[in-house]
């Protein structure tokens, strides 16, 4: 099967597995894990944070990093198909009380003249109160599209101006930093925390980390734990992101040019393919995907006339070139 379900499907490889073997641990709920810590620290230097946790999921990395920044009650703004209201199951209202409201774009860009509009400052005990802008980079549901620099810059600029922070969903930031050549520390310094993942693009096995201050991070420790996020010798898997950031970052440029691949053939303008994601409107989404799988090609509904394929470092060119001949004869024929 050529699984372009996610790029969270992909295995480690026989050095990452090495790496993981090797590795050095300790106890991560007492901040002893050495493994760990040099994660913490590396990811945080990469992005210019203070300080940085790991933790077992993205959407924890997210939980964490609003809850720093929103209190219950209050709001944070986002794109309408943001992946922390469309995917985490409500984890943020259900456990940290904040409310949100959103602002509409087909590609999940930012619309900062509708922002301004939205946006709610402290007006008594009456209102509910903006307190942070969260923006998704690059946006899944809108194809893996990319923030451009001086949107995010503009953003950053507005949010001072009226005492606002920013979050940074940057589940696949390594993809708009390559495909961009937008420098890491540059969107650091654009956000107030973040939430960045090892195991889509990268291909580590599992781990997200969230970016912070340092007191924002230690405060994020005790909600960790209070969510069941308290992890013991897992340098093993911090290890396998320590891999991935020395192997994985540079060669997503393989994935973005094979996603352009599948567009072209799926009678998309690859241009418009910034990525590593492709997101094709079908008549019947089920009936591609249940025809695709019966010739050998694994792919996503995102929605009843939608379908989501994403290219990966365990689907070569080879790979792609046979789903994409697949896909277009399946399209062609209706």
């Amino acid at each position: 099967m050529i699984d372009l379900r996610s790029d969270t499907v992909t295995r480690p490889s026989e050095g990452m597995r090495r790496a993981m073997a090797e590795a050095e641990v300790g106890d991560d709920v007492y901040g002893e894990d050495p493994t760990v810590l040099i994660l913490q620290e590396r990811v945080a230097e990469l992005f210019g944070h203070e300080a940085a946790l790991f933790a077992p999921t993205g959407s924890m990395a997210n939980v964490l990093a609003l809850a720093a920044l929103v209190g219950p009650g209050q709001e944070v703004l986002c794109e309408s198909r943001a992946h922390i209201l469309r995917a985490e199951l409500g984890a943020h209202g259900a456990f940290t009380g904040l409310t949100s409201r959103t602002w509409i774009h087909p590609d999940g860009q930012l619309d900062l003249e509708t922002i301004k509009t939205m946006y709610a400052p402290d007006m008594g005990p009456f209102f509910v109160r903006t307190t942070a802008i969260s923006v998704e980079n690059t946006h899944n549901f809108a194809g893996g599209t990319v923030l451009p620099i001086q949107d995010l810059q503009d953003l950053r600029a507005y949010a001072d101006s009226v005492g606002c922070a920013v979050h940074m969903d940057g589940a696949r930031i390594w993809n708009a930093h390559v495909a961009h050549e937008v420098p890491l520390a540059t969107y650091g310094a654009i956000t107030d925390t973040m939430a960045v993942c090892l195991s889509k693009g990268l291909g580590a096995p599992i781990g997200s980390l969230m970016l912070g201050t340092a007191d924002q991070v230690a405060e994020a420790r005790v909600l960790r734990k209070r969510l069941g996020g308290g992890m013991r010798q897992v340098g093993v898997l911090a290890a396998a992101g320590l891999y991935a950031l020395d192997h994985n970052v540079e060669r997503l440029a393989q994935d973005h040019e094979h996603a352009r691949i599948l567009a072209e053939a799926c009678g998309g303008d690859p241009a418009l393919t910034e990525t590593n994601i492709v997101v094709v409107d079908v008549p019947d989404a089920q009936a591609l995907v249940t025809a695709a799988r019966e010739q050998g090609v694994l792919v996503g509904a995102v929605g009843a006339q939608r379908v989501r394929m994403l290219t990966h470092l365990d689907v070569d060119r080879s790979a792609v070139e046979q789903a994409a001949k697949v896909l277009s004869q399946l399209l062609q024929n209706g």
